[in-house]
Parts: C-alpha cells; structure tokens; sequence
C-alpha cells in the first residue's frame, strides 16, 4: 500500500466515457479513488449506490469520485447505466493499478483460493498526496465516512 502523506502513485486508464483518465491531471481536486472486486454484485452495488446518492455532496466539496475495478469498460458501461452511477468507473482490466495500491490480493471463498481486489477505498488531496485510506471495507455507511474525510480536507 502506498504511504500516507505522499504522493499517490500516478496511473492511466480506460474511463467508461472512452477516454483514460490520468490521476496526475486531476491535481487541484481531491480524489476518492475506491477499488471494489465486481461490477453488478452485492456489496459493490450498495457501496456504488452510496457514492451515488451522496455524490451531490461530493461534487459541492469539488471531490472526483472514481470506481476502480477489473471489470472492463463494457461492463462498467451497463453497471454504470443500472444504477445511474453519476462518476467515473476505470477498467483495471490487468489490475496493474490495484498492485501498484497492494489491494490485489489472495483472497478465499467456499474454501477456493483466488486473486481478487480487496474493497478499498484512498483519499487523495488536490496537491495529490494520500490522505487516508480505508483498507477491507464494509459497504455499508462506507461513502459517508469518506464524505466526511473529504470534508475535513477543507
């Protein structure tokens, strides 16, 4: 995992829009970049949905909100239409981003072991430095805590 008070990591990828979206050109917002393992799945849905219904809130705070997973662009497209999610979702389609933030990781369900994301969740100042993160993250009430991280950046 990065580490905080520091610059974060810099990447570039696919937006559900058609364009890549470039964390280092986002500098002068802060940016709530939150990792989640699947498009169109429970606990993503309800976490997506929150970011969604407080995302008015985020928007008045200048906050970019941006959904990472290693679902591709198609797929970010019909979760992004389903839900009327109103920000960006990115396609990690190689999961280099997730590596390069530690949130790909071994992970086991019904005793099978797999690679898969860890939800996590970075809040990254508008001078680009990682302020907090929030590592295995519960959906439930997760985007407003982030709100009110992003609320006491000022």
């Amino acid at each position: 995992m990065p580490e905080l008070n520091r610059v974060a990591p810099d990447f570039s990828l696919p937006a559900d829009d058609g364009t890549t979206v470039r964390l280092k050109a986002l500098r002068g917002q802060p940016v709530v970049l939150y990792f989640y393992p699947k498009d169109d799945t429970t606990s993503c849905t309800q976490e997506a949905c929150e970011f969604r219904d407080l995302f008015p809130r985020f928007k008045r705070s200048k906050a970019i909100v941006l959904g990472v997973s290693p679902d591709p662009v198609k797929s970010h497209l019909k979760f992004k239409a389903k839900y009327e999610l109103p920000f960006t979702l990115l396609a990690d389609t190689e999961h280099a981003v997730c590596e390069l933030y530690g949130v790909w990781k071994e992970k086991s369900m019904y005793g099978r072991k797999y690679m898969g994301v860890e939800r996590s969740t970075f809040l990254i100042d508008a001078k680009g430095k990682l302020r907090q993160a929030w590592i295995k993250v519960v959906s439930k009430g997760h985007a407003e805590a982030v709100f009110e991280a992003v609320q006491a950046l000022g």
